[in-house]
């Protein structure tokens, strides 16, 4: 009996999940290969630039000058007004550009905001403070993967000075936008 129950447990936890990845991560095998094989940007997408406007809580994507989604968002739990340091939740709000792209074992994937810039440092650094970084637009927690959760999480701002999005929206996003593209937070 004892060897039943032993079997058992060892099958409950095993489905879904390898045995790197912790329930409250996603699998990163699939966009870490997409990503070595060039495979995260389709030529068709195009979108050049995004506009987040915190007071709608939107985000505009455009191509060509012209807008081809708004898309909600939720930002910082502090959202009103430009970030000022670390820990503060705030948004940061200016002309930035995506740095980079990134598979996130704890919201999917994510597209990296060029904060904190020179100028956020130098005022940071005056006022004795850290200016914070590691701001993205990314996709949802684990515990909504399934995007069941999506009217709550779109209801608030939640993230610690993020900008977030569904995950059918972030898969989309990250086949039409290339890193370079600027964005403007305001």
């Amino acid at each position: 009996m004892k060897y039943i129950l032993l079997l058992f447990s060892l099958l409950l936890t095993g489905c879904g999940f390898g045995p790197d990845t912790p329930k409250d991560r996603y699998s990163l095998e699939e966009c870490k290969e997409e990503m070595l094989d060039a495979e995260d940007y389709a030529e068709d997408g195009g979108i050049d630039r995004i506009l987040v406007v915190k007071k709608d809580r939107k985000m505009y994507l455009y191509k060509d000058g012209k807008v081809q989604s708004v898309i909600p968002v939720s930002l910082g739990k502090n959202p009103v007004g430009h970030k000022q340091q670390k820990g503060d939740n705030r948004t940061p709000e200016g002309e930035f550009f995506i740095h980079r792209k990134l598979c996130s074992p704890k919201y999917y994937r994510s597209l990296c905001i060029s904060y904190p810039r020179p100028q956020d440092k130098a005022k940071a650094q005056a006022r004795g403070v850290n200016p914070g970084g590691d701001i993205t637009i990314h996709a949802q927690p684990k515990w909504n993967a399934d995007g069941k959760g999506d009217g709550y999480t779109l209801s608030r701002n939640w993230t610690q000075g993020c900008v977030a999005v569904t995950n059918s929206v972030m898969k989309e996003l990250w086949y039409a936008v290339r890193e370079g593209v600027p964005i403007t937070i305001r």
